[in-house]
């Protein structure tokens, strides 16, 4: 029994690390997931929308100590009920969104291992039996450390753990699981689909019996004796949809211009903003922005700016912020998966994404030119 414990509490911090790592490693796009989720739950829990960034800042950390307190033996009893009792929420979650078909990707592993409700509803259940073991076991659950090293442990778990959300909130993913991630090429990920496999069947009413057949393929001549009445299509092997789909690049005049952009051989820089309305548009960062812009332009290189806003709100963005870049429309949805920032710098070449910024980390022309345009 000792052997089965000590394996099911490494199983289970090993998840619970894991899990919060990979949320604490984009903790915008784990808010994105958390509001979709909110919003599934229907308009009484609209609310909860505003808490969504909060929250997914806080399970993370939440759920790495856990982790590692399970595998450090630390505080019994608490960190038993603690791990059951989250573990028996997300159970509770996933099997309402798979049971409702409201949800079609849990992110409890974030963009790293994506998971449809019902994958992740059996993944919790086994995790409540591994827990539940633990606990019948608990005997064996035992300290690797004393109680005054638990507690200095517990605080520094606590405190790099929000460390390195808060980073990588501010600073993008330490590590990018998404699909626009530096070196993927745009282009070929737009067509890297695998279509489903179809079956077809045909329904036809014979002219003398009135017999209704269905049929796999429509017989020789078949309208000297069948009448055709109706079809269906039979999905026989799921296909695997493309990385990226649903992205394009319009003008506001309405022209598609996402093949010229994308085929462009030279460096490019994209500003995304998703919505120009909730974009950090502080002094410091527009003054940054416009002049990388401004001397990128003087020097050939290309700027524009994606965003899901309307032709009012660019309006009045480009004459609050005297934007010298053209703006161009895409997906909402697209662009929050591209960067996780408001503004971000993403920089491509023939379509392939070079390198992206955070607001934060906004390079000036000098340092771009000495890196990768080399201008004389």
């Amino acid at each position: 029994m000792k052997v089965v414990v000590k394996i099911c509490i490494f199983l289970v911090g090993a998840l619970f690390i894991f899990s919060g790592f990979v949320k604490a490693d984009d903790p915008l796009g784990f808010s994105y997931k958390l509001q979709e989720y909110f919003e599934a739950f229907g308009p009484g829990w609209k609310w909860a929308i505003p808490f969504s960034l909060p929250l997914a800042s806080f399970i993370p950390v939440l759920e790495m100590v856990l982790g590692f307190m399970a595998l450090l033996g630390a505080y019994k009893r608490f960190t038993l009920w603690m791990l059951f009792l989250m573990d028996l929420f997300f159970t509770f979650l996933t099997f309402y969104t798979a049971h409702y078909n409201k949800v079609l990707e849990c992110g409890c592993f974030g963009d790293a291992i994506p998971m449809t409700p019902w994958v992740t509803f059996w993944k919790d259940v086994v995790i409540l039996a591994v827990i539940g073991i633990i606990a019948l076991g608990n005997k064996h659950y035992t300290p690797l450390l004393p109680k005054m090293a638990q507690t200095v442990t517990l605080v520094i778990l606590i405190s790099g753990s929000a460390a390195f959300s808060w980073y990588c909130y501010n600073y993008l993913p330490v590590i990018d699981f998404r699909p626009y991630k530096v070196g993927t090429d745009i282009k070929k990920e737009m067509k890297g689909g695998i279509p489903d496999v179809l079956k077809y069947y045909y329904k036809l009413k014979n002219k003398k019996t009135g017999e209704v057949k269905e049929f796999e393929k429509f017989p020789d001549n078949y309208q000297n004796d069948w009448d055709y009445v109706d079809n269906r299509t039979e999905v026989v092997k799921k296909g695997v949809e493309a990385k990226i789909h649903d992205f394009s690049i319009m003008g506001l005049d309405g022209a598609d211009y996402t093949d010229s952009i994308l085929s462009n051989p030279n460096y490019s820089l994209l500003v995304v903003s998703s919505s120009l309305d909730i974009a950090n548009q502080s002094a410091e960062t527009e003054k940054k922005l416009n002049d990388l812009a401004n001397d990128c332009l003087k020097n050939h290189i290309n700027v524009i700016c994606l965003t899901a806003s309307g032709e009012d709100q660019v309006n009045a963005f480009k004459q609050k912020n005297s934007a010298p870049y053209p703006f161009y429309n895409t997906d909402d949805t697209q662009l929050r998966t591209m960067i996780r920032s408001n503004p971000g710098i993403v920089m491509l070449k023939d379509g392939i994404v070079i390198a992206m910024w955070h607001y934060h980390s906004m390079p000036d022309y000098k340092n771009l030119n000495e890196q990768y345009f080399h201008n004389k």
